[in-house]
């Protein structure tokens, strides 16, 4: 009877009725064809924002590859290949970016070297060892610190870091390669922590708890388990951390020195670099319009933004490895 009186109260909470009215009918796929136009017209914007984008900065800076003077092949071979950056020279301009690339490629992997290592060790640490209200407080306290303006990170490596090198270390100057450096891997570790650790928590109890049955200890299993099973996301989380690395401009245009040259010897991190967002951040606001070191700052923007497009490609390829279903 309670059975059938609970169906019975269903029944009648349930007011939609079992065939539709053709206004019913019709005001229902209204809504649907109207809710679906919307997402698709805010996904098409996304879609054509990155293309506009594109468009824009290639527009900018082919005019620096056509320019008559030179051939378009001896520009490239000179862009790529030359260590020479001297834009504004009256007689004889020079805008070679091979130091710029390296100096961006300095402070990024250095970054990486310190960052990942201790990022995937908070990340181990969260999803394995903490407790369940540890981890509660702890994660939400490291994601602020992508939330931290990067000019304040940049006041603290000029203010704070660079005496503190210069005077403890030795370094001729603190704003250096290093300085840049130990700044970019506070800011990227957030993101490695995160994506780390959401990686680590899909591999699941069970692949966990088989290695236990089998007698590994829990360093074991997490060395020889769970960390191999959630490669793809440990991968992802690299390479988004050396996106937020190489992207970042306000750091590197404070601490990194501005120099535009290759450390000699290429391990000294205690001499200045110069990175490719910090010499746009730097000359774009005080370049005439329309001038060929105008159109020249777009080109280091272009290969900036080819290079951050290639590395977001393949860190979604990583994460859609991550999200596929183990066998």
């Amino acid at each position: 009877m309670t059975t059938a009186g609970s169906q019975s109260d269903a029944a009648v909470q349930f007011t939609r009725p079992l065939r539709l009215t053709f206004r019913d009918d019709l005001s229902s796929t209204l809504l649907s064809w109207l809710v679906k136009s919307f997402l698709f017209v805010v996904t098409f914007c996304s879609v054509a924002a990155v293309l506009l984008i594109f468009v824009f900065v290639i527009r900018q800076a082919a005019p620096f590859f056509a320019e008559s003077r030179v051939s378009p092949l001896e520009r490239l071979t000179e862009f790529f290949t030359s260590r020479r950056w001297f834009p504004e020279h009256q007689a004889h301009p020079e805008y070679g970016i091979l130091a710029i690339i390296a100096g961006s490629f300095y402070v990024t992997i250095t970054s990486l070297l310190i960052a990942v290592p201790t990022g995937l060790l908070a990340a181990v640490f969260l999803s394995d060892i903490a407790s369940f209200r540890t981890r509660q407080i702890c994660k939400p306290l490291i994601e602020i610190l992508a939330a931290i303006p990067s000019v304040a990170y940049g006041v603290f490596a000029v203010m704070v870091v660079a005496p503190w090198l210069q005077k403890n270390i030795g370094f001729p100057t603190g704003t250096n390669a290093l300085n840049a450096s130990l700044i970019l891997s506070v800011m990227a570790m957030p993101t490695i922590i995160s994506v780390a650790e959401d990686a680590l928590s899909a591999v699941g109890r069970e692949i966990r708890e088989a290695s236990y049955a089998l007698g590994a200890t829990r360093a074991e299993t997490m060395l020889r388990i769970v960390i191999p099973a959630a490669h793809s996301g440990i991968l992802a989380a690299v390479i988004l951390g050396m996106m937020r690395a190489v992207g970042e401009t306000m750091v590197v245009w404070m601490a990194s020195g501005n120099a535009t040259q290759i450390p000699s010897p290429w391990w000294d991190l205690s001499q200045s670099v110069r990175t490719m967002t910090a010499t746009i951040a730097g000359e774009l606001g005080e370049v005439p319009q329309g001038t060929t070191h105008f159109h020249s700052l777009f080109a280091i923007g272009l290969v900036l933004l080819i290079f951050t497009f290639c590395l977001n490609l393949l860190s979604e390829h990583f994460i859609m490895q991550m999200k596929k279903p183990k066998r």
